[in-house]
């Protein structure tokens, strides 16, 4: 690398000036301008496109452990470290999300739901065992847009989501009624788990998990690290997707949200969790495991005993 420092510098600063300050002899930064470039170094010409595409295709947001997931599935042998290494000497970065932030209302009469996942997220069989569930939030120049969404902790997948400027319980129910369209809950029991928030307190929630044979969990008070996956999911949204541009129109940030949710992290993005795998390739679940009806009706359950005050989400 101080050869190369060299090479490049040496139109503005003489050769001799640079080999004392680099502490390398003049001689040696000759012989290397001669000497052919090592098998390694070609090796690492021709890996260089590779990453930068990979980097690329995942919208600059894969670092070291998943680029070298996506070469590996192209027929590409390399290491996380040399990954690493090169991407540094490029100035490649992942981008890395901010700390959790506090969105829960916790402060109401409801009744609340004993912890019982007790952050076992990965001691999974099946899908449809455990979906988590929270509400976070976005501000474009036209205001807040409230998002709930549903996770399917087996695949890491969003079955459900919802996107409104409010956050009263019908954003809640409506994600909840997309996950239950999705997803027929034939067999096995189902947890839902949540935190304290008064959306998933309220009575209308919770009747609509009753009437679905649903078994109810929340976090304990103020422990967001209960409900980390989903947390994760969120700061992985606003990290690769919110945070880098401005939000003028509600319609703008609910849009990049859906393709951002269906197109890169359910079928693409890599999970740790999954052995670097997307949601669609590891863990994938037949037909008939998941009850998969493409045609089945939105259970509006909920929402119908609501729809005289609720609000539907319409994009401006």
């Amino acid at each position: 690398m101080r050869y190369e420092f060299i090479e490049a510098e040496k139109a503005y600063f003489p050769v001799r000036l640079l080999c004392e300050t680099l502490e390398v002899s003049r001689s040696g930064f000759y012989a290397s301008r001669k000497r052919k470039p090592s098998e390694r170094a070609r090796e690492d010409s021709r890996l260089l496109p590779r990453v930068r595409a990979s980097y690329q295709r995942s919208s600059q947001t894969y670092g070291s452990p998943r680029i070298p997931q996506d070469l590996q599935e192209d027929g590409v042998r390399v290491g996380r470290k040399r990954v690493a290494r090169l991407m540094r000497e490029e100035g490649i970065a992942a981008l890395i999300p901010r700390r959790f932030r506090k969105t829960t209302d916790s402060k109401h009469d409801h009744p609340v739901a004993s912890n019982i996942l007790d952050r076992r997220f990965h001691a999974l069989e099946r899908p449809n065992q455990v979906w988590a569930c929270d509400i976070t939030y976005v501000w474009t120049w036209q205001g807040w847009v409230y998002l709930a969404v549903v996770m399917d902790l087996f695949s890491r997948r969003i079955v459900g989501w919802k996107a409104g400027d409010h956050m009263r319980t019908e954003l809640v129910i409506e994600a909840l009624d997309m996950a239950l369209g999705q997803r027929c809950l034939d067999g096995g029991t189902l947890l839902h788990h949540s935190d304290r928030g008064s959306q998933y307190a309220s009575r209308n929630y919770q009747e609509l998990l009753e009437a679905n044979g649903i078994e109810c969990s929340m976090s304990r008070k103020g422990d967001c690290w209960d409900n980390a996956v989903v947390e994760s999911f969120f700061g992985r949204l606003k990290c690769e997707l919110i945070h880098r541009r401005s939000w003028p129109t509600r319609r703008a940030v609910v849009e990049a949200i859906a393709e951002y949710t269906e197109l890169f992290c359910n079928s693409h993005r890599r999970h740790s969790s999954l052995g670097f795998k997307s949601p669609t390739q590891s863990r994938q679940p037949s037909k008939e495991q998941v009850g998969w009806q493409p045609n089945q009706p939105v259970h509006q359950t909920g929402a119908r005993s609501m729809s005289g005050s609720a609000r539907s989400w319409s994009v401006r």
